[in-house]
């Protein structure tokens, strides 16, 4: 009997479809979490066959995938989950040095356009490891990029010497649009292959974000009691964030490519294969 391998994302922003998984888990793929940086790779090597992906991810493999419908993670303005942290504000910075998290590939791109396209600055970006405890750890560095949770403890951890700046805002007030952060794949061969299992696994997905929505108190109080975060917080960001791929996301999707592009964050311009139930 065929068992798809499917990838979930471990963090806060998936918390709906993460405590549909805990009541209702299902016995027909088998589950993989993780972060982002490590479902990307793992299912360009073929070890998932379906998995939520770094926006940026898609654009650089849109040969090799189909986005399913309906299912995104995005938000229309402040994400709460991407900040820049910075010692001076973010339009003195010029050819600075900004640490970027190893956790993510779409925020890095992100940070890139918008310090281009808004700013007029081209810094100088190094991977490295930070913590929100000491968020810029480089003497050298003016800035460091964080993601997910650490992201969101920090928008709640402030220091006042250091100013911080949410992503999801800085793209809002470029483009006006929404932002679409990641988009659930499956690998075009096994889409062709076994088509009625991929629509099955959307359902669940799609249906589990909306049962997990439906019972968020009870989510938030059973799967995130351990989070550093009080539960009006958690309450707050998961309104912010919204799973949705409708008109107004592809839309925004296809700016953001057409940004990485220009800027040569990624080769092509990806076409948007979207799989049909």
């Amino acid at each position: 009997m065929l068992k798809p391998n499917v990838g979930h994302i471990n963090y806060l922003n998936c918390l709906p479809l993460t405590y549909t998984f805990t009541k209702k888990p299902s016995d027909k793929f088998n589950l993989f979490k993780d972060v982002p940086a490590n479902l990307n790779q793992a299912i360009m090597q073929n070890k998932l066959d379906i998995s939520p992906v770094s926006s940026i991810i898609y654009a650089r493999n849109f040969d090799k995938l189909m986005i399913l419908p309906d299912i995104s993670i995005m938000a229309n303005g402040d994400v709460q989950s991407i900040f820049l942290v910075s010692k001076k504000p973010i339009d003195e910075i010029t050819n600075d040095k900004i640490l970027l998290t190893s956790q993510s590939a779409t925020s890095h791109c992100l940070l890139k356009i918008i310090m281009n396209k808004r700013y007029y600055a081209t810094p100088n970006y190094t991977i490295a490891k930070v913590s929100p405890q000491n968020p810029i750890p480089d003497k050298d560095a003016t800035a460091s990029l964080f993601i997910g949770d650490d992201a969101l403890y920090l928008k709640y951890h402030q220091n006042k010497e250091l100013y911080y700046y949410d992503m999801g805002n800085q793209w809002k007030e470029l483009t006006n649009l929404c932002m679409v952060y990641a988009v659930w794949v499956v690998r075009q061969d096994f889409a062709q292959k076994y088509p009625l299992e991929t629509m099955h696994i959307q359902q669940y997905i799609q249906n589990g974000f909306t049962d997990g929505f439906n019972n968020l108190t009870q989510a938030i109080n059973e799967i995130a009691i351990d989070k550093p975060f009080s539960f009006s917080q958690l309450e707050e960001y998961l309104h912010v964030i919204q799973w949705k791929l409708q008109k107004e996301q592809i839309q925004a999707l296809s700016l953001f490519y057409q940004y990485a592009f220009e800027l040569n964050l990624i080769g092509k311009l990806p076409t948007l294969n979207i799989f049909h139930k």
